[in-house]
């Protein structure tokens, strides 16, 4: 029992949501591109659950300091310990997955990684806050599409970073109040709430326009612009409420829009 505590506890602390959102992402664009999906989650879902349990790990005394709930490590429910082994073995795993799809597609992986966890390690503290997101999702695609023997279109890495940048705006609005407490003074805290969230609201509008010039034409990107409008206009009115991370939900889910767009249209080189 105590074990399957620690285990559900250790689940908790990596992030699960975006972690697995994340992994989907790739893995349908690994599809789109004619790749191999199963192995591109493979590779990703380690990477992507090292990088959460190292921002529990690291955000750990902030954490407790403000009580913020639901955070495993700061409460004790799994150790310190454990924690850093898990973020050891996954990277490992991240690492030995991605070798496969070829060195230019590891380095790509292994970059977003890096950058990922700077910003773990400290750069969320900064004005420069938001560039760790925008390059590890920038670079999500190149791995794959690297990885399947063929060059990013040259629309779908600027899609791509605009979208991980909108993911950090509308990711940290629920704890600003707890992030200034604890020092935490990102690009997002500087700018206040208003301002980022239409910061926020531009960015993603502007990767579902990326895609109308892209892959998949005038009517079925006039429709996706509806929908991303539909479903951003929805999660910033309920991310309003305290702790709602509704507008953060919201943006992966245009995210998974954009991908199911894509899988149906695929990605022409260019």
């Amino acid at each position: 029992m105590r074990h399957l505590a620690t285990a559900s506890a250790l689940f908790r602390a990596s992030h699960p949501l975006p972690a697995l959102a994340v992994t989907a992402i790739a893995a349908g664009l690994a599809a789109a591109v004619g790749g191999a999906p199963l192995w591109v989650a493979a590779a990703v879902l380690p990477g992507q659950l090292s990088v959460g349990w190292l921002n529990d790990l690291v955000d750990a005394d902030r954490d407790a300091q403000v009580g913020r709930p639901g955070k495993p490590v700061a409460s004790g429910a799994v150790s310190r310990r454990a924690v850093l082994v898990a973020v050891a073995l996954s990277a490992l795993a991240a690492v030995v997955l991605s070798l496969p799809f070829g060195v230019a597609a590891t380095a790509a992986h292994l970059v977003a990684l890096a950058s990922a966890w700077a910003y773990d390690l400290g750069l969320k503290a900064t004005a420069c806050s938001v560039l760790p997101y925008a390059v590890s999702f920038g670079l999500l695609p190149v791995f794959v599409t690297l990885g399947s023997d063929m060059a990013p279109p040259s629309w779908l890495v600027p899609a791509a970073a605009l979208l991980g940048a909108a993911a950090h705006f509308v990711n940290v609005l629920p704890d600003l109040a707890d992030d200034a407490a604890t020092g935490v003074r990102g690009l997002p805290h500087r700018l206040g709430a208003v301002k980022s969230t239409a910061v926020a609201a531009v960015l993603v509008l502007a990767t579902a326009a990326l895609l109308v010039l892209g892959p998949i034409g005038r009517s079925a990107g006039l429709l996706l612009l509806a929908l991303a409008v539909a479903l951003l206009s929805t999660g910033l009115v309920l991310g309003r409420r305290p702790g709602s991370r509704a507008a953060f939900r919201a943006v992966i889910l245009v995210a998974l829009l954009d991908v199911a767009v894509l899988l149906g249209s695929g990605i022409p080189p260019g």
